[in-house]
């Protein structure tokens, strides 16, 4: 597999200043993750637009939905991590055909195994929804929720073994271009099959997992035209299944089960962190005041309804952190590739100061100055916007902390050092934050804003290990 170079463009990394690098690379990234988030955002919209309580009951059964959809569909999307890492190293050392072989290697090992995790999640299905959603009403949205959705796990894979190629040599805009379609479709699609219109059966919930499904399919469709394109297709051959090799896809493997391992650890954290939330419900029997729209004394999910709605909102800016720090990624390793481990590092440090700076004032926005005016906006529920406002706020506030740790979680990844995050993410999702969300949440009796206020030492904590493994510079060494 030894190539000789054969670039006639050189790396994206190469020009310019490490700020302005990293702004031309993650601007894409940003927009394409972010509007790819809003397929699932969206739904909390059309949601608080349905009659209450079902508006608040699809609200509450929306976050451990999506929980569930990302312990199958998103360990298996770790994958991205071990396609983005190679890819770049690959392409910034000139070997366009060992990159386009990391491609296919990628994309194949993505089909069989989401098609055997999409099996696996409807045989546990009827078990699964019942044991973290307890009230009938939210588990019956859940399960045509899902439905669905779980469908749509093999294109979610596969969309971020090919996301994770173009990234890998740069060209961020590929994702950017098939989020956006994909995201305008699934905003169509959600009004007519949600609510009914233009002749369409009034689905609610299940028209929304219905939508999600066909339009994360489209934007699959989108990124392979983008690599059939003569150029690309001419340039990296990622369809020639001779380039099939179990060494190729075990090296991409090695690197992305880590990742894997810590996604399921973060995704089983905030379940058991949403049921958690569940439990204050069951323990509050919270009831809506005489002047909320659902009407007087019916039975409301607050706090789960409150905790999608701030996850959901805080989502879209964690989401930007991560574009961010899926660029950083792709300079971390396309420098280390070129031999150059101390233009690595800077790329590092400059993404972690502009993301103090940028999502500083993000976070202000969010959590100080436009609180109320943002939950009105999601939620039409009175006694769900109060109880969610604290915890918005909190999280607002610490939203650089919270780029500062994704920023130099993807970075680490990029170099390689997978195994570090997965340990680091065990030790502080099962020692920090559930515990003390239950601590704080329940047996203190500090309520949402208690169980939230476990999510900030948690997110506090991420940012400072980060920060001490990145400076440390260990990952220098690692070799793919």
């Amino acid at each position: 597999m030894g190539q000789a170079p054969t670039l006639s463009i050189p790396p994206v990394l190469v020009e310019g200043p490490p700020a302005w690098t990293v702004l031309r690379l993650a601007a894409p990234t940003v927009v394409a993750m972010m509007t790819q988030s809003i397929v699932n955002e969206i739904d909390i919209v059309f949601f608080s637009w349905l009659p209450c309580p079902e508006s608040s009951t699809a609200q509450a059964a929306l976050l451990p939905c999506l929980i569930l959809l990302w312990l199958f569909g998103g360990s298996l999307s770790a994958i991205s991590v071990g396609t983005q890492a190679i890819t770049a190293r690959r392409y910034a050392a000139g070997r366009n055909a060992d990159a386009g072989a990391v491609l296919l290697n990628s994309w194949v090992v993505a089909l069989i195994t989401s098609v055997a995790f999409t099996v696996l999640a409807y045989a546990t299905l009827p078990y699964t929804v019942p044991l973290i959603i307890k009230a009938p009403n939210v588990q019956h949205a859940a399960m045509g929720y899902l439905h669905w959705r779980l469908i749509g796990i093999t294109s979610m894979v596969a969309t971020f073994s090919f996301k994770s190629f173009f990234d890998g040599i740069g060209k961020t805009y590929v994702h950017m271009v098939s989020a956006i379609v994909m995201n305008a479709l699934n905003i169509l699609l959600c009004m007519l099959l949600i609510f009914g219109h233009m002749g369409m059966p009034r689905l609610g919930m299940t028209g929304a997992g219905l939508a999600g499904f066909i339009s994360t399919w489209v934007g699959l469709l989108i990124l392979i035209g983008f690599a059939l394109a003569p150029k690309i297709y001419k340039r990296f051959h990622p369809f020639d299944l001779r380039k099939w090799s179990s060494k190729i896809s075990w090296d991409i493997l090695k690197l992305s089960i880590p990742g894997g391992v810590a996604t399921i650890v973060v995704m089983t954290g905030f379940l058991l962190f949403a049921m958690i939330v569940g439990r204050l419900d069951t323990l509050t029997r919270a009831t809506v005041v005489s002047t909320d729209p659902c009407g007087v004394g019916s039975a409301e999910p607050v706090n789960g309804a409150a905790t999608t709605v701030i996850v959901g909102v805080l989502k879209l800016t964690f989401t930007a952190c991560l574009a961010f720090g899926t660029s950083t990624a792709t300079l971390v390793s396309q420098s280390l590739g070129m031999g150059n481990p101390e233009r690595a590092e800077r790329f590092g440090w400059v993404s972690v100061r502009l993301g103090l700076v940028i999502f500083g004032c993000v976070g202000a926005l969010e959590g100080i100055v436009f609180p109320h005016q943002i939950l009105a906006f999601v939620s039409h529920s009175e006694a769900v916007r109060q109880a969610a406002l604290m915890p918005m706020r909190l999280m607002g506030i610490c939203t650089p902390i919270i780029a500062v740790g994704m920023i130099l979680t993807q970075a680490l990844f990029g170099a390689g050092n997978t195994r570090f995050v997965m340990v680091a993410e065990l030790i502080l999702h099962f020692t920090f934050l559930v515990p003390l969300a239950w601590i704080l949440g329940i047996t203190m009796k500090f309520g949402l804003v208690g169980i939230w206020s476990a999510a900030v030492v948690y997110v506090a904590l991420l940012a400072s290990v980060m920060t001490w493994k990145f400076s440390r510079g260990d990952w220098k060494g690692i070799k793919i």
